[in-house]
């Protein structure tokens, strides 16, 4: 398999947050042919369509990031049974304008993260609704729904060996999903 770039979006911008620590775990364990970077978007001001003719440069530099990767994966949080407001606009800001979207045909993969007991099922499913639209194949299996997740960590360091054997599963299978849709 050929190598390839994956951007990592974090919906959660707590400097210590487990979505964090888990998308760091994930690139620990990517295998060699994925080369993975966290992409910030917690410097994004809110989409305005207004800014559309003449946006801001910190606009065209997420964007323009973005069109140098072969594929994305997605760790989000749960806010109110759906993703963060900060997540949202990051989608919003590298898909406009409408018909230039950064997001465009990249394979994806999402994985949400919770300290509570029902995964982020609302936040990982709502996601996948603007996924569809700004034709991301999106991989299916394994579906990762990462609970109580608090207590699986001291400091950076993930102690579950079972979630850990799971999140190797999961970003082998991220490896072969980018391979096969990547274009």
């Amino acid at each position: 398999m050929a190598s390839r770039k994956i951007a990592v979006i974090i919906g959660s911008l707590r400097k210590d947050s487990f979505n964090r620590k888990v998308a760091k775990t994930l690139m620990l364990l990517a295998p060699p042919t994925l080369e993975m970077e966290i992409i910030e978007i917690g410097q994004l001001p809110l989409y305005n369509q207004d800014d559309d003719a003449a946006p801001p440069p910190v606009y065209t530099e997420f964007r323009d990031k973005l069109k140098e990767f072969d594929g994305v994966l997605f760790c989000t949080p749960e806010y109110n049974r759906s993703m963060p407001a900060a997540l949202k606009n990051a989608i919003d800001v590298g898909s406009r304008p409408y018909g230039q979207s950064a997001w465009g045909s990249k394979p994806c993969a999402v994985v949400s993260v919770t300290p509570g007991a029902l995964g982020a099922f609302g936040a990982n499913h709502h996601l996948r609704q603007s996924l569809v639209f700004l034709n991301m194949p999106a991989m299916q299996q394994p579906e990762a729904y990462l609970s109580n997740i608090a207590s699986q960590y001291e400091g950076d360091n993930l102690t579950n060996d079972s979630t850990k054997a799971f999140l190797q599963k999961f970003v082998d299978a991220f490896a072969v999903w980018v391979e096969r849709h990547a274009d």
